[in-house]
């Protein structure tokens, strides 16, 4: 491919994309701290207690969540030890098919089974950089539309690669024309800047379009592996009468013993089928610990369907969320993170500098253009 090529490439897939890029940026930087910010905002915390302090029976745990919410049904519970040590997060909602949305959160002591707080739903600032940055308030459309632009950044990414090498032919390596006009000195920061945070810019770019595809993802694994796992279950009637979530528990644990639990999905939820509890297991490591072992169990027996390795996509699209946000080396990786993500906030915005001011350029030259034509126009006989 010419030069001339590569360089309309270059041009419109960084013009089209460049406003939601930008977007991005920009709401991906709370987004990295969101741990810190949800500390600041007064989080309810357990209180301290002995560290050898036993945990509570789950099913005692699940009792207080239904005389707080004595309507609702649970759909999962989860542990988040790094954000809230000996917290349990229950998650209820009206019903089993509710809106992910429609649910509520309650937050109950791990060891006492007392109910902590029940915050009102996340509709402030941290709630609409979300949003934004994930779907637009769009849904799966607005998602996989994001994805596209991801895709397209790449792609501009890949093209001003190509276009550097001849540019800086003349030039040494981090030169900035700083005696020459404007446009060549945002010229030059746009190139170095750009070459600097390439492989970063890259790998943010295509992590953010797989996180794009996680619902399409996870219906895959639902209609592949999850459908392979409770064959021998299809036909029958839900059960009536659940055996115990503790037991359940226990069973996933002495069959994944060099796991811990992540979060347990409810008969009859998103990630479960109407005869189990899913528990869903990970690791001890900052990678392994973005991975995920389901463990099937029956939840009237309580003993163990199945367990397995979840399948290479599902573990793509998990180890794609850390390396988008950074948030899986602690406060250091964040603030490399934020660093990168504003040197590419300037990159991005000194390229839509770039291109209005030689449309500018090119306007005045088409305008003297047809000046001069319409002077010869005038002049003849």
């Amino acid at each position: 491919m010419s030069i001339r090529k590569w360089y309309l490439v270059h041009k419109w897939t960084s013009l089209i994309c460049t406003a939601f890029l930008l977007m991005l940026c920009i709401t991906g930087l709370p987004l990295i701290f969101h741990e810190e910010i949800e500390h600041l905002s007064g989080v309810v915390e357990a209180p301290p207690m002995p560290e050898d302090t036993p945990y509570a029976s789950l099913d005692k745990v699940a009792e207080a969540a239904h005389k707080q919410r004595p309507g609702d049904v649970i759909r999962f519970m989860f542990w988040e030890q790094d954000e809230h040590p000996h917290v349990t997060l229950v998650s209820m909602a009206e019903s089993m098919d509710a809106p992910p949305d429609a649910g509520k959160v309650v937050l109950i002591d791990s060891r006492t089974a007392k109910v902590l707080d029940e915050p009102p739903p996340d509709r402030g600032f941290m709630y609409v950089m979300l949003k934004l940055h994930v779907d637009m308030f769009a849904g799966l459309p607005g998602m996989l539309f994001l994805g596209f632009m991801g895709l397209l950044f790449a792609v501009a990414i890949v093209s001003g690669i190509v276009l550097y090498h001849p540019f800086m032919r003349r030039l040494d390596f981090g030169t900035i024309r700083r005696e020459k006009q404007a446009r060549l000195k945002w010229l030059d920061v746009h190139n170095l800047l750009g070459v600097a945070t390439l492989v970063w810019a890259l790998v943010v770019g295509l992590t953010g379009t797989i996180n794009t595809l996680s619902q399409i993802v996870i219906f895959i694994w639902q209609s592949d592996q999850m459908a392979e796992m409770i064959a021998p279950y299809k036909g029958l009637p839900a059960p009536k009468n659940l055996g115990s979530l503790q037991a359940s528990m226990e069973t996933a644990q002495q069959a994944i013993p060099d796991m811990h639990p992540s979060f347990v999905a409810f008969p009859g939820s998103m990630f479960s089928s109407p005869h189990h509890y899913t528990v869903f297991m990970k690791g001890n490591t900052p990678v392994t610990s973005r991975l995920l072992k389901p463990a099937l169990v029956d939840a009237q027996t309580t003993k163990l369907t199945d367990a397995r390795e979840v399948p290479w996509y599902v573990k793509t699209l998990l180890l794609s969320q850390p390396l988008h946000f950074g948030d899986y080396g602690g406060l250091p990786l964040k603030i490399i993170w934020t660093l990168l993500d504003l040197i590419t906030i300037v990159v991005l915005g000194s390229g839509l500098y770039l291109w209005l001011q030689r449309r500018k350029q090119t306007d005045k030259r088409i305008s003297e253009l047809e000046q001069k034509h319409a002077a010869m126009a005038g002049g003849k006989p």
